[in-house]
């Protein structure tokens, strides 16, 4: 399979470098770069397209960098083959050793009506963090949601923080992008999807509500919590009972205690 060779910071090496930290040109290329074993892994089992794949031209690969880059999967059989030296392989990776292989890889529509019918639903109401963004993606998937809906003003799903603090999750869920609370609530009412909102001042324990069935989970802002909007519109919200002298969670944590919850309800309404 012939490859293109990069060897300069040329227009298509800087096309790349701006998919590391700018965000306008991520979403206007539609595109974000993927690094690691396991988010390369996801991103292919999954079925993300892949655009390019780009690779060492020096450093002999591994045996799972070599089955990627000689793979016909859909999805990425069809990929882009670059091969660049390390120092600038390394600055795509923004590490000092170069990574074995970093992915371009596709956006996906942000289309509501992609998320699978019936099933949990993880939504980030302006979420600021890349770190916690990744990291609730990852419990998302851990506890069984099925979907990832992040709205308003928020960190990039897309940031290269995030998707490396989910550890592949991200592709193993539906991700899509929403303006505001009200295409999600309009979304949620065509598919009669609940829709609990876990903040501070909730009164509902969350381990006395109903967390089965369609269901959509709304974190709010790390410092704000949720916006009013989400707030009167939420069927419930929720709060966690805490012992001890915090007063109250990181937003990762707090999210993942009720996700992890829901899955359990889930579990048990289904075996019983």
């Amino acid at each position: 399979m012939s490859a293109l060779r990069v060897t300069t910071r040329n227009a298509r090496f800087q096309q790349w470098r701006a998919l590391v930290d700018n965000r306008t040109k991520r979403h206007r290329l539609g595109a974000f770069l993927v690094q690691g074993v396991r988010p390369i892994s996801a991103a292919v089992e999954h079925g993300w397209t892949v655009r390019a794949l780009l690779g060492d031209d020096r450093q002999r690969r591994s045996a799972w960098a070599a089955g990627i880059w000689t793979s016909v999967a859909p999805g990425v059989g069809d990929a882009e083959r670059v091969l660049m030296s390390s120092e600038l392989l390394a600055e795509l990776g923004e590490r000092d050793e170069p990574p074995e292989l970093v992915a371009v890889v596709e956006m996906p529509p942000d289309d509501l009506d992609r998320i699978p019918t019936g099933s949990l639903v993880v939504v980030l109401d302006r979420l600021a963090g890349p770190g916690n963004l990744g990291t609730l993606a990852r419990s998302a998937d851990a506890f069984g949601a099925r979907a990832l809906v992040v709205t308003g003003h928020a960190a990039d799903p897309y940031d290269p923080r995030a998707v490396r603090a989910s550890t592949g999750s991200l592709f193993a869920l539906t991700v899509v992008r929403a303006p505001s609370h009200r295409e999600v609530l309009a979304w949620a009412a065509a598919a009669g999807c609940r829709v609990v909102g876990l903040d501070e001042d909730g009164t509902v324990d969350v381990r006395a509500a109903d967390l089965t069935g369609p269901l959509a989970v709304v974190v709010g802002n790390e410092t704000t919590g949720l916006a009013v909007g989400w707030r009167e519109a939420c069927d419930v919200l929720l709060s966690i009972p805490m012992q001890g002298t915090a007063s109250s969670l990181n937003v990762a944590t707090a999210g993942s205690v009720v996700l992890h919850e829901a899955m359990r309800q889930r579990s048990a309404a289904q075996s019983a």
